[in-house]
């Protein structure tokens, strides 16, 4: 690295999310370029030249004057002009010097396509290092290594050794798996699928998925982001810049390695419920991104995104030729959170007036088994029109009067006079009906073989919407004052005292100086203490042990409620110590905590714990005993949470909102209060990262107010 320019850190380039070094290169080298057919660096060139790359090819290869038509240079050193891009393809042992030589020829970026890196083992991610601080040196971003390339149809360029052009489209692909991208590119020209850019990410080394999102949402051929991932390095750089891109255009991913095996051990009821992939699904909900669960309603979800508009509601209205597979999608609708549309009263009454008297007129419409082209048409026409229809679903079932490509036809006409609504349709059969799918799918209405892939593609399209919208009005909510150096101070003893988990007095104490109510708690030594503390808090009292070491006090006899006198308290210290000691006889005790006896409120639970690559994450739901036999938890990222609107949403995924809002006769509870306490525990996490997790456990809710009974805090 002798002509080592200048350092720049991974994923900081000198502009963010431009990579026109590798999709619309000027002029491009291969390094690896081969004559042989069968060879990777042959089939590289070929795909490139095939494209109809409009740039200048360089092959270089020593041992060759030309290749495919093309002089060939014995380094890019050689190369008499400028080269914007490098496609590397030569052994990994050959690939650093390859690298430094771009570098001191002033190339901008690369594509690594050699393997035999990290993936291999420790040698292996040594050169991977060294491969990357060149690249570093000199400034160049690099693509893999270890991948396929990288395709965009409207440069137009192939730097891949992938076997299939695909078609010209809108759909941005990008995948951690080069087998995956391989087979999906396969796939698409049969399933007339088109794209904008295939990327295969290979090992991530400089560029990853947040790279190539961050530019696919400013390119304007591309309407719809296409992710399969294995894995996230940057956590919070990722949510930044796709919950950017996702209010542009629909990002849409499916992350595998989803199993409980690699979920760390918690705790606290927080973290016992917090499963390995509920970070994940958490995040991207949170930052509008769109989870698909398998590789089949990725790309469904691709296709309807692709071809259709978003819908202004939920209210879908499906018109069929069959009953059962009309009563099946009318379950289904309702299973995944969209409504039947309910029809308004005129098209009910063209319905009936036009329709034979068998018909079903209401939703699903029911035009029978011998319906004519005509029939379908009117009715589809209706439903279209009618101000109560978002979107529109269409069955087929084949009949021996079934005309296939004449009613696709007419679906089609109707579709292109009512642009404003999707349509999606099901063709349930084979060989009689495929000549009507093909051409559905030619005019870019999604046609599948049953209703339900359809009606999930609607319900991704609606979350979508109701995604943008909340964008668009999100709100900063209520500031949250807090007292910092009281947290400072209380953390600083715990760790003094070489502990990570405070006691409840301490808890309290940090609550309190973020504005958390909590039931007052003092820490007293002896029974004499414990009666003053009770006096001063006032009777009732409740006395617990005071130990980092005991979770469940309860079971140690570790605590003693509605203590009404002096008397009460100095026995029920004593019964406490001595219970304690019986039951663990070595464990430390600093003392029995005194906390005034709160009156009985709504048991909730407020909770936060610390994902590896998200950070900490806010629950809330049906706290007390029944906190992990019910697990009724809504999960929130704690970074950007303010909002009042975005917390009630929270709030209302869990059967805990329907005793706040008041249940059999019950008062309504404090709503804006509980709203309040989880900002503020999302903004004490947030200042303080040293905070590993978080219980309020039970927060009472009550008609006005709140109080914390029992607070753990456990720092890192």
């Amino acid at each position: 690295m002798k002509g080592c320019r200048f350092f720049r850190q991974k994923g900081v380039h000198d502009r963010m999310g431009e990579l026109t070094g590798l999709f619309r290169p000027g002029s491009l080298a291969v390094i690896g370029a081969s004559r042989a057919r069968g060879k990777i660096g042959n089939a590289i060139m070929r795909n490139i030249i095939e494209s109809g790359y409009q740039g200048k090819i360089y092959p270089i290869n020593p041992k060759e004057k030309e290749i495919e038509g093309l002089t060939s240079y014995p380094s890019i050193g050689a190369v008499p002009g400028d080269v914007d891009m490098a496609v590397i393809s030569v052994p990994a042992s050959k690939v650093l010097v390859a690298a430094g030589e771009c570098g001191e020829k002033g190339v901008k970026a690369l594509t690594v396509i050699t393997a035999g890196f990290k993936e291999t083992g420790k040698e292996g991610l040594d050169l991977e290092k060294k491969l990357l601080k060149t690249c570093h040196c000199y400034g160049m971003q690099m693509l893999g290594p270890n991948c396929v390339g990288l395709l965009d149809t409207h440069t137009p360029i192939n730097a891949s050794f992938a076997a299939t052009f695909p078609i010209k489209g809108d759909i941005a692909f990008l995948s951690q798996s080069g087998a995956i991208l391989l087979a999906i590119l396969d796939w698409s020209s049969a399933a007339g699928l088109g794209f904008s850019k295939v990327v295969s990410l290979g090992n991530k080394a400089d560029l990853s998925e947040i790279d190539f999102i961050q530019d696919a949402a400013n390119d304007p051929y591309t309407r719809v982001i296409l992710c399969y991932i294995e894995d996230i390095v940057d956590g919070a750089r990722f949510l930044e810049v796709a919950g950017q891109a996702a209010r542009k255009k629909p990002v849409i991913v499916l992350k595998s390695g989803v199993s409980q095996a690699g979920a760390q051990a918690a705790s606290s009821h927080t973290g016992a419920l917090a499963g390995s992939d509920l970070a994940y699904t958490t995040a991207f909900a949170q930052c509008g991104i769109i989870r698909a669960r398998s590789m089949t309603e990725l790309f469904d979800l691709a296709m309807a995104f692709s071809k259709s508009v978003i819908p202004a509601g939920n209210r879908v209205a499906i018109v069929t030729n069959s009953g059962g597979p009309g009563i099946i999608a009318t379950d289904n609708v309702e299973q995944k959170g969209l409504a039947m549309a309910r029809f308004d009263k005129k098209t009910i009454e063209d319905m009936r007036a036009n329709l034979p008297q068998e018909a079903g007129i209401y939703n699903p419409v029911d035009v029978l088994g011998d319906a004519g082209v005509e029939r379908f048409e009117f009715a589809l026409e209706k439903v279209m029109i009618d101000p109560n229809v978002d979107s529109v679903l269409f069955l087929l079932c084949p009949t021996a009067v079934t005309r296939p490509v004449e009613i696709s036809q007419a679906l089609i006409r109707v579709r292109d006079a009512h642009p404003d609504k999707p349509v999606f349709a099901a063709y349930t059969g084979g060989k009689c009906l495929a000549e009507g799918v093909e051409i559905l799918s030619s005019a870019g209405i999604p046609c599948f073989t049953f209703p339900e892939p359809a009606i999930e593609c609607i319900r991704g399209l609606y979350n979508y919407s109701l995604y943008r919208r909340g964008a668009e009005t999100a709100e900063n909510g209520v500031s949250v004052k807090p007292d910092k150096k009281t947290v400072k101070a209380v953390f600083y003893d715990v760790i003094k005292d070489r502990r990570l988990t405070l006691m409840g007095s301490e808890a309290a104490e940090v609550a309190s100086a973020y504005g958390i109510p909590a039931a007052p708690v003092i820490l007293t030594t002896n029974p004499e203490e414990a009666v003053a503390a009770a006096g001063e808090l006032g009777y009732p009292v409740v006395l617990k042990v005071a130990s980092p070491k005991i979770m469940h006090k309860t079971d140690v006899g570790g605590v003693k409620i509605g203590i009404q006198t002096p008397e009460e308290v100095r026995l029920a210290f004593i019964e406490i110590m001595e219970s304690v000691h019986r039951y663990l006889p070595k464990v430390i005790i600093y003392g029995i905590e005194v906390q005034k006896m709160m009156p009985k409120g709504t048991e909730l639970i407020v909770g936060m714990t610390r994902d590896v690559q998200f950070g900490p994450l806010i629950a809330f739901g049906l706290g007390g005993i029944y906190v992990n036999l019910f697990k009724d938890v809504a999960f929130r990222l704690a970074d950007g949470l303010t909002g009042t609107r975005q917390i009630e949403e929270m709030l209302t995924e869990t059967k805990a909102y329907t005793l706040l809002r008041g249940y059999r006769g019950e008062s309504p509870r404090d709503i804006a209060a509980v709203v309040d306490v989880i900002r503020r525990t999302a903004r004490l996490v947030t200042d303080f990262p040293e905070i590993n997790e978080i219980d309020i456990n039970p927060l009472f809710a009550y008609e006005k107010g709140l109080s914390a009974l029992d607070i753990k805090i456990t720092i890192s």
